[in-house]
């Protein structure tokens, strides 16, 4: 297991230091399971992601225009996402929804700082029940932890399997926003963001596009029986 650890200013930096380094140290493999069956992901092992600063606009990527490659978030998305994340409200198709774990707990633990005090261990939100493992595509994230610490609100955030190219911007756009939603609510500042994962992985198809907006001709990805 390689354990990888990047620091970041803001949302943009944290995904092009991803991207980055997925294609320097990235196992290679092929899906027997999940999302995309049969094909190709490039992966760490685990990593963990520290942003000093999430809050800096734009929250989503910033692609050259002269790169001639579509943004991984569109325009518009990330208020059209806050609903999945924040409310109960599920779309027909759809198994579950983040929102529908998360609801009542965001309540919960503003009313838990407001009124119990800061110093607490216990304001950890969770995503998915016992039951989620018998769906074909469980929650990829699985847990927010939040400390208020020098009256700044922090999360922690947790994916079993994340698709960086589209859903690491996307997701944590929309989590900072529900972060400073929260801030406000509590009345504390909106502070930083620590995420980790032990499945952030580009799945074959977005390969050439993280080598066009990185400027690196290959990779030097790891596979079985290839490693450090």
């Amino acid at each position: 297991m390689r354990l990888e650890f990047i620091e970041a200013r803001d949302l943009p930096d944290a995904w092009f230091q991803c991207v980055y380094r997925i294609l320097e140290v990235g196992r290679e493999y092929v899906i027997q399971r999940g999302s995309f069956e049969g094909q190709k992901r490039l992966e760490f092992d685990y990593i963990t992601v520290h942003i000093k600063h999430p809050e800096v606009r734009p929250l989503i990527p910033d692609i050259p225009p002269g790169l001639g490659i579509p943004n991984p978030v569109a325009d518009g998305y990330l208020e059209e996402y806050i609903p999945y994340l924040m409310t109960s409200a599920k779309k027909e198709g759809e198994d579950y929804t983040y929102g529908q774990y998360l609801e009542k707990q965001i309540d919960e633990v503003i009313r838990m700082y407001k009124d119990d005090g800061h110093n607490t261990n216990q304001a950890y939100m969770t995503v998915g029940e016992p039951a989620a493992l018998f769906l074909k595509d469980p929650p990829c994230l699985r847990g927010i932890d939040t400390r208020i610490r020098d009256g700044k609100l922090h999360f922690m955030v947790y994916f079993r399997s994340w698709d960086l190219w589209n859903g690491f911007p996307a997701n944590l756009g929309a989590i900072q926003l529900l972060k400073e939603y929260m801030a406000s609510s509590i009345g504390v500042e909106d502070g930083e963001i620590i995420a980790s994962s032990k499945g952030l992985h580009i799945y074959d198809y977005a390969w050439e596009l993280a080598r066009l907006r990185t400027m690196k001709e290959g990779t030097t990805a790891r596979g079985k029986g290839n490693e450090d």
